[in-house]
C-alpha cells in the first residue's frame, strides 16, 4: 500500500472527522477583532477560546506599540538567524528583562512556543541521558521526547509515586550509561487546568541530580503573587532548571522564551538547531514584547481582573452541578458524560441557539464516554457575558440530562466513534 492509498484508509484520530467537522468543529472561521464577542458563521458568540488570558491583545498601549515597531521596522527586520545576522539591542533588553521577571540569570528568545520546546529538548538530552515526564504532556514536550535516542520513561499524570518508580529506575540506567536525567512537566497542564506538581517533584533533588524543565505557557502572566507563574505560585521557581513559556497566551502575540542560568542558555544559544536555522523573532513582536512584559509588570490590576473573572464563571458553574475537575488555574474544563456526536450537537446548540462559542474535546484527548467543553475565562469578560454563559449552560445540561442531543444523535444514524 503506497502512502497516498494509507492517509485515504487511515486518516488519524481528528481526520476521520474532517468531513462532519471542518470549518465548524475543527478549523472554524470567526470573523472581528479578537475578544470575549466575535461573529461566527455570521452571528454574534461570545467567544471562550482565546488564550488571551489579560486580555492585552487589543491594550491600545500594545497595539500602539506593535504598530508603531511595524512601520518602523517591516515584518522582515532582523535578516536573519539570531547567529548570523539577526542579533539586536532589543533581543538582548527583552530577554534581559523576561530573564528579571521568572527570576532567572538569562534567557533566550524563541521564534515559536512548539517549535521551541521540541528543540529544546533534542538540545539537552543526549543519547546517554534519560528522559522523565509527565504522561498528560503537551504534544511539543511528547514530539521533543520522540527525538530522544535513550531512554525515556512516562509517569502517570501528577502522580508523584509513579513518578519515584520511574525515577528509581531512570537513576539507575543514567549511572550505568554515565548520563544524566531530564525531568519534564508543566506548570499548568491546559486542558484539565491543573498545576504540575512542581513543589513535590523539587522535592526529589535531594535525592537525585537531574535537571528540571518546566513548560508554563498556561501560568505565565496568570499565577503567583507577580505573574511569573506555576513556580512562583508553589514557591519553587529557583529549583526550576529550565523555564520555558510561550507569548501565544498572556503576551497575546506568537514567539517563547527559555530562561535559566548562564551555563544552560549559553549551550541552547549554540545548539538549539530551531534557532540556529531559522530567522530571528520580528522587530515588532521583540519591541511588542517589551511593552507586554511592561503591562504585566506595572499593571497588577489585570491579572486581578482576570482572576475576578476566573473565580465567577468557576463558581457559578459549580453551583449549577456542573464538573470541573480538579482545575486551580483559570483554565475551566467542563466534564460532560456522552459520546462524540452527542457533543458535537450540544456544541452546535449552544453556538446557534445561545450564541456561546466553546471549543470541545474527545477521545483520545479524554475517556471514551465523556465530552470536555473547555472554557478560557480572560480579563476582558464582562459581568453580563459571563451570566449570559451560565445560563446558556444551565439549559443545555436540562437536555443532556433529558436525553435530547442523545436522541438527536441517534436519529442521524451516524457512527463517529474515534478509530
Amino acid at each position: 500500500m503506497n502512502i497516498k492509498e494509507r492517509i485515504k484508509k487511515q486518516p488519524g484520530p481528528l481526520g476521520q472527522f474532517a468531513d462532519y467537522g471542518e470549518g465548524y468543529f475543527v478549523f472554524p472561521e470567526l470573523e472581528g477583532p479578537i475578544g470575549p464577542r466575535m461573529k461566527f458563521q455570521g452571528k454574534d458568540v461570545i467567544f471562550w477560546s482565546a488564550n488571551d488570558y489579560l486580555g492585552l491583545c487589543n491594550h491600545p498601549e500594545v497595539k500602539k506599540a506593535d504598530a508603531e515597531a511595524a512601520a518602523e521596522y517591516g515584518m522582515f527586520y532582523p535578516m536573519g538567524a539570531r547567529a548570523m545576522s539577526g542579533e539586536t539591542d532589543k533581543h538582548k533588553e527583552l530577554e534581559k528583562n523576561l530573564a528579571e521577571f521568572v527570576g532567572k540569570e538569562n534567557a533566550y528568545l524563541l521564534n515559536f512556543g512548539y517549535q521551541g520546546m521540541v528543540s529544546i529538548i533534542d538540545a539537552l538530552a543526549g543519547k546517554d541521558d534519560v528522559i522523565v515526564y509527565d504522561i498528560d504532556s503537551h504534544a511539543c514536550i511528547v514530539d521533543g521526547v520522540r527525538l530522544h535516542m535513550g531512554k525515556r520513561f512516562t509517569f502517570q499524570h501528577n502522580d508523584i509515586e509513579s513518578f519515584a518508580k520511574m525515577m528509581k529506575r531512570a537513576d539507575r540506567i543514567a549511572k550505568e550509561n554515565g548520563g544524566g536525567i531530564l525531568v519534564i512537566t508543566e506548570g499548568v497542564f491546559g486542558m484539565r487546568g491543573q498545576q504540575g506538581k512542581l513543589k513535590e517533584i523539587a522535592a526529589f533533588k535531594e535525592q537525585y541530580d537531574f535537571t528540571l524543565l518546566v513548560d508554563d505557557a498556561h501560568g505565565f502572566g496568570t499565577l503567583g503573587e507577580t505573574g511569573a507563574g506555576a513556580g512562583e505560585a508553589q514557591g519553587v521557581q529557583d529549583k526550576i532548571d529550565v523555564y520555558f513559556s510561550t507569548f501565544a497566551k498572556s503576551m497575546a502575540g506568537f514567539g517563547a522564551f527559555v530562561a535559566a542560568d548562564n551555563e544552560y542558555i549559553r549551550f541552547l544559544k549554540y545548539n538549539m538547531r530551531s534557532q540556529i536555522f531559522a530567522k530571528s523573532l520580528t522587530m515588532p513582536m521583540v519591541i511588542g514584547g517589551l511593552k507586554r512584559l511592561e503591562l504585566l509588570r506595572t499593571r497588577p490590576e489585570i491579572k486581578a481582573k482576570l482572576w475576578e473573572n476566573v473565580n465567577k464563571l468557576q463558581t457559578g458553574l459549580k453551583e449549577r452541578g456542573f464538573n470541573l475537575g480538579d482545575t486551580n488555574t483559570c483554565v475551566t474544563p467542563v466534564f460532560l458524560p456522552g459520546e462524540v456526536l452527542e457533543g458535537t450537537i450540544m456544541v452546535k446548540d449552544l453556538r446557534e441557539n445561545y450564541g456561546i462559542f466553546t471549543s470541545i474535546v474527545v477521545y483520545p484527548v479524554i475517556p471514551k464516554g465523556m465530552i470536555l467543553l473547555r472554557l478560557i475565562p480572560t480579563a476582558a469578560h464582562t459581568d453580563a457575558e459571563i451570566e449570559e454563559t451560565l445560563d446558556a449552560f444551565d439549559a443545555i445540561h436540562d437536555k443532556l440530562v433529558n436525553g435530547v442531543y442523545k436522541k438527536q444523535a441517534e436519529a442521524l444514524n451516524m457512527d463517529y466513534t474515534p478509530l
